[in-house]
């Protein structure tokens, strides 16, 4: 019997407001939670929710869908990570070093990836294992080399255990006019912002696929949704408008397995922003409400959110944190 037709004799022995008659076993035959929901709708008069509630309890997906409702937790509890692996790239300074603190203090064991060398990426993870006695390692890897990234994961999941949660962080800045842009220098940024945190996605989405769940977070910008003056940076500027759609689009395709968000930040006080000239600064000054500019700590919270079950109904979201330098 044809697929569809075996689930519609299936279907048959269903009454409205009964419980369906699925078995776990319906998945094995090739057809996603969301087809038999769908087949079940155009089946039988149920209403959705209906559906849903069934499938999920029949299926037993009441705690393993990744938009399924937790349990209702004290909300100290919510934010928890412990007995979560997690790993972020560019892990090792700036915003990427607050981040690993940050799930690190959650509870989640840590695994930093790193390229450059100019930072003792072991000896900071070993600080951050003993101040929060939880497991953290450092791993080279260069997010542009696709295969580099995935066995860096893979080695990850099998060093750790598991991988529940992946930040895509690593990221790189250039100034140009755009018309004086060379192939090479466009490329460069281009290759690490967009093609790299993809890549990055994309090697944690099939870990995720087979172990049911995962979590992936993008570090954005806000130069995704305007463009800053006075710096010409017409490359940077579009790669993070890409990554918060790229977000989106990943985050509806991977529902199944995976939640999908971004962070946007606004002006961070890392030593990347040490090294430009004042008057770029007296610009952003006269442009932020807030009149300072964020320490890199204060994204901690932010990204311990996206990481854990307090955010679980949220997916292709992305959090602007900028002290309201978008706004006017």
């Amino acid at each position: 019997m044809a697929r569809s037709g075996w689930l519609s004799a299936e279907l048959e022995q269903a009454t409205p407001g009964t419980p369906l008659p699925i078995s776990p076993g319906l998945l094995t035959h090739g057809i996603s939670f969301h087809q038999l929901r769908d087949l079940v709708i155009r089946q039988k008069s149920f209403h959705s929710h209906d559906v849903l509630d069934s499938l999920n309890l029949k299926l037993g997906r009441i705690d393993s869908m990744v938009l399924s409702k937790p349990k209702n937790k004290h909300v100290s509890q919510v934010f928890s990570l412990s007995g979560k692996v997690a790993a972020i790239t560019g892990g090792a300074r700036g915003i990427g070093l607050e981040v690993s603190r940050a799930l690190a203090e959650a509870g989640a064991d840590v695994a930093i990836i790193y390229n450059s060398t100019n930072y003792d990426a072991s000896a900071i993870a070993t600080t951050i294992a003993s101040s929060n006695n939880i497991k953290c390692t450092a791993y080279r890897s260069d997010v542009t080399d696709a295969e580099g990234i995935e066995k860096t994961l893979q080695l990850i999941e099998r060093e750790f255990g598991h991988l529940d949660i992946v930040v895509a962080n690593a990221g790189i800045a250039s100034y140009h006019a755009a018309e004086d842009y060379t192939p090479a220098e466009f490329s460069d940024v281009m290759k690490v912002n967009f093609d790299g945190a993809f890549y990055t996605a994309q090697a944690a989405a099939r870990i995720f696929k087979k172990s049911g769940r995962g979590n992936v977070v993008f570090t954005a910008s806000v130069s995704a949704i305007l463009v800053n003056v006075p710096q010409k940076q017409a490359a940077y500027n579009a790669s993070k408008a890409g990554l918060v759609h790229l977000a989106k689009s990943l985050a509806v395709e991977w529902v199944d397995f995976c939640r999908v968000n971004c962070i946007s930040p606004g002006f961070i006080a890392t030593d990347m922003i040490a090294t430009h000239p004042q008057e770029w600064k007296d610009k952003w000054f006269s442009m932020i409400p807030a009149q300072r500019l964020c320490d890199p700590y204060e994204l901690k919270g932010v990204y311990v959110f996206c990481a854990s079950d307090a955010s679980s109904y949220m997916t292709g979201a992305n959090l602007v944190i900028d002290g309201g330098y978008t706004l006017p």
